[in-house]
């Protein structure tokens, strides 16, 4: 069946508008270690996230990765349901996008004390692609969720010293003080206890962090 002249136009314009809408203004420069903060749709899961945390200027930020740079072009490290991965970046920015297409991504930069680490911390990063996902978000196991990630390649290259504050996990409703639903089932599937007050991290936590700059909203 042929495409008509008005659907192939109507179909290029949005494509333009999707394209440009995913790119950040002339003014900013991307750099290697620049940290991606997502506002994810993953349902109660996602849900569950938000409700436990703040992010930065009020917004809800449920997924993080590590920017890269490899033969000239732009990649995101991250742990995600199918382990640590390099995803492009416009992969990335696609991933999750408002009613104006515009990426649901705000980017993180270490402050200028902390950078001499990142070189280093890259390079610990690469070297778990294809780890698995720490479903059971334990900092001491040899797998990783999106913020361990980052936070242990950072501690690795800065010589065991943390850079990001650890603080104790929640999973209860902060109105209800009862565990989410969501993740009595999620553990019940895993025969796993909930890790209440475990050490960990969370995107939105990180965002507020003392050590890192939020820099560029891409839906601004």
């Amino acid at each position: 069946m042929s495409t008509s002249p008005i659907r192939l136009v109507a179909f290029l314009a949005y494509f333009l508008i999707f394209q440009v809408a995913c790119q950040p203004q002339a003014d900013f420069v991307w750099q290697e270690g620049d940290i991606l903060f997502q506002d994810g749709d993953c349902g109660d899961f996602c849900d569950a996230i938000r409700a436990v945390t703040s992010g930065y200027d009020g917004r809800d930020f449920s997924h993080n990765g590590f920017l890269m740079q490899e033969n000239n072009k732009w990649y995101v490290l991250e742990a995600i349901s199918k382990g640590v991965s390099k995803t492009p970046i416009d992969s990335f920015l696609n991933r999750h996008v408002d009613s104006s297409q515009k990426p649901k991504v705000m980017v993180g930069r270490l402050k200028p004390e902390f950078r001499h680490l990142l070189s280093p911390a890259l390079l610990q990063a690469k070297k778990l692609l294809g780890r698995p996902y720490d479903s059971g978000f334990d900092l001491l196991n040899d797998s990783y969720y999106c913020s361990e990630l980052i936070h242990l390649s950072l501690q690795k290259a800065n010589h065991g010293q943390p850079v990001f504050e650890i603080q104790p996990m929640t999973f209860k409703d902060p109105d209800s003080k009862k565990f989410f639903s969501v993740w009595e089932v999620y553990f019940d599937k895993l025969g796993m206890e909930i890790p209440e007050g475990k050490p960990g991290l969370n995107p939105g936590g990180m965002s507020l962090d003392p050590a890192i700059e939020m820099i560029y909203d891409f839906q601004q």
